[in-house]
């Protein structure tokens, strides 16, 4: 009996012998896998090596590979950088580039931000917009097109000609409206914003005052024609002198002896002919 047990010790002893060489053996060729992997990691890192950074991270944090030359290391982050999203895994939170269009993304199908030359519509990222929307320059996104609007008219301003109520049997009257919407782009054009017709009224006289422009204009000159006339002196406004019979009389005689005088000489040239 002492015997078999003596036999049996030996044999679970031999085993487990076996057992911790098998361990030691696992060991080793994990550390000949990775000769520099180190517990003490910073920066987030929950295994890391010297040659290629952070392998794994700490709970909640993102990996990601970032390329420095020809050479790639892992970084640990609390959230992913532009231009990559983030998918959280039970073993690992990971960090995947977004499509090569896509300049920010909320997963591999799903674009929030284009690249330069791209428009964003619906998460995805065209060269065109889709017909009935338009591109905005500014956003870079596909919009709606947005077309003029329109107030409704104002009633019809009085009848006028030349600036006067009055004083006319046909003239015109006005009626406006304002722009309430600007359009977009490819919006449709604005509709004028005034409209002008003829119009008829029972003639009336201007009263003082309501003369309009061009009255008071004609007035303005008139005036200054009267004042102008005063400040010149006519001499068609003075009384012409009164004559006495003699000196009436003279004249008469001085203008016969001219006759006469005229009369002599043409009678002496023509006998000396």
């Amino acid at each position: 009996m002492h015997l078999r047990l003596i036999s049996w010790f030996f044999i679970i002893l031999n085993f487990m012998e076996y057992i911790g060489s098998q361990n030691a053996s696992r060991g080793r060729r994990q550390r000949r896998m990775h000769p520099n992997v180190s517990q003490g990691c910073q920066g987030g890192c929950a295994t890391c090596s010297d040659y290629n950074g952070c392998l794994s991270c700490k709970p909640r944090l993102f990996f990601v590979l970032e390329r420095i030359g020809m050479k790639q290391i892992g970084v640990c982050l609390s959230s992913c950088p532009g231009g990559y999203y983030g998918t959280r895994y039970p073993d690992i939170n990971k960090c995947t580039k977004c499509k090569a269009d896509c300049d920010t993304c909320f997963n591999k199908n799903f674009c929030t931000k284009c690249k330069s030359g791209f428009y964003l519509h619906l998460g995805k990222c065209l060269d065109n917009c889709p017909e009935g929307l338009e591109a905005n320059n500014h956003t870079m996104e596909c919009v709606s097109i947005v077309h003029c609007e329109a107030s409704e008219w104002s009633p019809w301003s009085p009848c006028t000609k030349k600036g006067k109520t009055c004083g006319f049997k046909r003239g015109t009257e006005t009626r406006v409206r304002e722009i309430t919407q600007q359009p977009s782009a490819k919006g449709n054009l604005c509709p004028p914003t005034s409209e002008t017709r003829k119009c008829t009224v029972p003639r009336k006289k201007c009263q003082k005052g309501e003369r309009g422009k061009k009255g008071r204009e004609r007035k303005r000159k008139k005036l200054n024609k009267e004042e102008n006339k005063d400040a010149v002196p006519d001499n068609k406004g003075l009384e012409p002198s009164r004559e006495t019979p003699e000196q009436r009389e003279n004249k008469q005689q001085q203008k016969k002896r001219k006759v006469q005088d005229k009369q002599q000489i043409s009678v002496s040239v023509s006998t000396v002919h």
